[in-house]
């Protein structure tokens, strides 16, 4: 849940289960690192976007970060432009993530289709808009 939406009571309490169950401090600075990134994501101006994130990075990249976090740095590092972008046309890439997890979890329901005909109408199936018209004319063997 986003920061600004968590009451005082619930900012309270985060923080008792933070300092018994956290003694490395790992998972507060990875939920800060996710906090900043939310911030980048919500700002609407690209020069103060991209500022955030060259922060964040160079936050991600210092060598007190867990590994987690320095990998996140690289990956940011990476794709920085890419991620970048997103201020400009304010689209993502989310519905082809969404589809490419249904058709991999149609497949490892399916063990594995030796006929690609029948693994497609399966993903069509799933998707939920199958065009009926070319359905009918393929045949299942």
């Amino acid at each position: 849940m986003g920061e600004e939406k968590l009451n005082d009571q619930a900012i309270e309490r985060l923080a008792s289960l933070l300092e018994l169950g956290d003694p490395e401090g790992e998972v507060a600075i990875s939920y800060r690192v996710k906090e900043r990134l939310r911030d980048f994501y919500r700002i609407r101006d690209p020069d103060e976007a991209r500022t955030i994130l060259n922060e964040l990075l160079e936050h991600c990249a210092s060598r007190s970060m867990p590994p987690e976090i320095q990998k996140l740095g690289q990956t940011i590092e990476t794709w920085f432009d890419k991620i970048c972008n997103y201020h400009t046309a304010r689209v993502s890439n989310a519905p082809t993530e969404a589809l490419n997890n249904l058709i991999k979890r149609i497949k490892r329901i399916g063990f594995g289709f030796r006929n690609f005909a029948n693994y497609r109408i399966r993903v069509l199936l799933y998707a939920g808009k199958p065009n009926w018209r070319v359905l009918g004319s393929i045949v299942v063997r």
